[in-house]
C-alpha cells in the first residue's frame, strides 16, 4: 500500500477496501476468462444467440476488470497480475471441459450472482471506510450481475 496518496481516506481504510476490490477483480477476471472460452466453444441451436451474448458479456467484463484494478491503484495497491493470485482469490471455478450450451447458462448463472455478491461485499467495505467511488463502482457492477443473471434465468426457465 503506498503511504503518499492523500485521497481521504486512512490507510487501514484503503487496504481494507482495494483488499474487498481484489476479490471482485479475481471473480471478475476469472468469468471473463470462462465466458470467452463459452464464446469460442458454444454449440447447438441456439449457438448464434448465446455467442453473442457471451461476447458482450467478456467484452464487458474485461473493461470491468481494468476499471477495478485501475482504482485499486488510485487507492495505492498493488493489483494481482497473475493466474495463480487471481484464482486464490475467486470465488468462481475454472471450467476446464466444454459443456453443453444448457450447462454453460446455467454455470453463468450461478457465477454471475456469485460476482454480485463478492461486490455487495465489497460495497458494504467501501461505505464502512468511506469509499463512495469504490462504493459507487460496486454498485454498477451489482446493476450488470443482476441483470446478465436475469437473462440467463429466463435462457432455462
Amino acid at each position: 500500500m503506498t503511504d503518499t496518496v492523500n485521497i481521504g481516506l486512512d490507510p487501514e481504510a484503503r487496504q481494507q477496501t482495494a483488499d474487498a476490490l481484489a476479490k471482485v477483480l479475481a471473480d471478475t477476471y476469472t468469468l471473463y476468462i470462462k465466458v470467452q472460452g463459452f464464446h469460442w466453444n458454444v454449440t447447438g441451436p441456439q449457438f448464434n444467440a448465446l455467442h453473442n451474448m457471451f461476447e458482450e458479456q467478456y467484452i464487458d467484463l474485461r473493461d470491468a476488470a481494468d476499471e477495478i484494478a485501475e482504482r485499486m491503484r488510485a487507492l495505492g495497491a498493488a493489483c494481482p497480475g497473475s493466474f495463480a493470485q487471481l484464482l486464490e482469490l475467486s470465488a468462481i471455478k475454472e471450467q476446464t471441459s466444454v459443456p453443453s450450451s444448457t450447462a454453460m447458462v446455467k454455470e453463468l448463472l450461478a457465477d454471475h450472482e456469485t460476482v454480485s455478491r463478492t461486490a455487495k461485499a465489497a460495497l458494504q467495505t467501501a461505505e464502512q471506510a468511506g469509499d463512495d467511488a469504490s462504493g459507487d463502482m460496486m454498485v454498477q457492477r451489482m446493476q450488470v450481475h443482476d441483470k446478465t443473471a436475469w437473462m440467463l434465468r429466463a435462457m432455462v426457465s
